[in-house]
């Protein structure tokens, strides 16, 4: 792989990392305050909104994108492991595919699919809700967490001098 096409994944992979990272932030800070602060029917049908919004080209270029690009950089980093910043390659492109992808699809998801066939005003919406807010928000943390470190990593990665 030429030295300009691996920087220009590696720049991919730091920026796509932070933009997850900060979309999860996001979350993590004010969007699930503002969401448990309303009554749970109304916080519920603005959830199951955003979770269908945000299914859309620019948020699946982000993430999924920043997935397959950490992919590739893993399997790079083990392919040229004497080479210097291969460890933070690594380190940052598990911690995205593990800590970010992995952990959504695992925890996160599951709990929107469930959240998606609750009607806002059942008398099981309540208890779905609390148990959704705390479990969800907590995920979510950890999703945040890890893109952040895998920013971090994988900015050390650039630093490395090539040999």
């Amino acid at each position: 792989m030429s030295n300009q096409l691996l920087f220009s994944i590696k720049l991919f992979s730091i920026l796509g990392c932070g933009l997850v990272a900060g979309m999860f932030f996001a979350f993590s800070t004010f969007v699930m305050l503002a969401l448990e602060q309303r009554p749970p029917a109304e916080g519920i049908a603005v959830m199951q909104a955003i979770n269908i919004t945000v299914i859309n080209p620019w948020f699946m270029v982000a993430f999924l994108g920043t997935a397959v690009t950490c992919l590739g950089l893993a399997i790079s980093s083990l392919m040229q492991w004497q080479q210097l910043g291969s460890a933070y390659l690594l380190m940052g492109s598990l911690l995205y595919l593990i800590g970010t992808l992995f952990v959504t699809m695992r925890f996160n998801v599951p709990m929107n699919d469930a959240l998606a066939i609750v009607q806002p005003n059942s008398p099981d919406a309540v208890g779905l809700w609390n148990h959704y807010l705390t479990q969800w928000t907590f995920w979510n943390h950890i999703r945040t967490a890890a893109a952040l470190a895998a920013t971090a990593s994988l900015t050390l990665a650039l630093r490395a001098p090539q040999l």
